[in-house]
């Protein structure tokens, strides 16, 4: 598996005083290609760990998988290899095959889909609204799920006692899966934002979660598009975002019924879409 985190020299300067050389924690950002039955799918960057709940994610998040049986195996290609300073060959872990169950369908080639995504962006190419609404699978808006917004203004505080990493390097996003209650059931970190939330719903996907009735996804900066159009697909009826909300997120959740709230941050939060849940 690769590093979590590398150390780099870097020079510090401070104004007045001058510049020292010392030794700097950086979150580390490594391709993964992920292999759907033998044919490339998808090549993401992302920070090493968690690959096969990002993959699994993934899956979910696009409409491939609805539940773990639907894979029968992912692992890491024994063909990745890299020179290691030793000389010799070294795994990579930067390639994952995953084979599908004979009952489900590989996706076509989609013409509204590019699948090379980076850590900046999870949807390039979505053609609309309606392209996500079309493969949604559950009914967010008839969730029952009450938020009391007590609870949901120290969903934040609760993800960031988790982000150990971002701790130590400030570099990395952080997601979350919450209980409307406020226990916090699972989180990730990751440079990129979609790759956070794709390794939580691979977490809830792996342990028979999904959909997430009932729950919250709470994530550590702005709430997205892609972000939403990710946790309509895994059934979660709440989004809580630190930061702002863009106004494609705010439509998406409008459509599908999901409650958005942006802007987190005790005592307040602003709730987008479905505050009658909130209260």
């Amino acid at each position: 598996m690769g590093r979590i985190t590398v150390r780099r020299a870097v020079t510090r300067i401070t104004v007045g005083e001058g510049s020292d050389r010392r030794s700097d924690v950086l979150a580390a950002e490594e391709p993964l290609e992920i292999r759907l039955n033998g044919t490339p799918l998808v090549v993401t960057m992302r920070t090493p760990g968690e690959d096969i709940e990002l993959a699994h994610g993934f899956l979910a998040t696009e409409g491939v998988i609805t539940g773990a049986a639907d894979v029968v195996a992912a692992r890491y290609c024994a063909g990745a290899v890299a020179t290691g300073p030793d000389g010799l060959p070294q795994n990579t872990y930067n390639v994952l095959e995953v084979r599908l169950a004979e009952h489900v369908p590989a996706p076509s080639v989609d013409p509204t889909r590019n699948f090379y995504t980076t850590s900046s962006c999870g949807v390039c190419g979505k053609a609309s609204i309606d392209a996500i609404t079309q493969q949604l699978r559950w009914d967010v808006a008839a969730d029952p799920v009450r938020l009391d917004p007590a609870v949901l203004v120290e969903l934040p505080d609760r993800l960031r006692e988790r982000q150990r990493t971002f701790d130590r390097t400030g570099g990395l996003h952080g997601a979350a899966l919450c209980t409307a209650d406020g226990e916090l059931l699972y989180a990730a970190e990751d440079v990129g934002r979609h790759n956070a939330v794709d390794k939580v719903i691979g977490w809830a996907l792996l342990n028979d979660r999904l959909p997430a009735t009932g729950c919250v996804l709470v994530v550590s900066g702005r709430a997205s598009f892609e972000l939403t159009q990710k946790a309509l697909m895994a059934g979660i009826p709440a989004l809580v975002a630190v930061s702002a909300p863009s106004s494609l997120a705010v439509e998406c959740a409008e459509q599908a019924g999901m409650t958005l709230c942006g802007f987190v941050r005790a005592p307040r939060l602003n709730v987008y879409s479905r505050p009658d849940r909130v209260g």
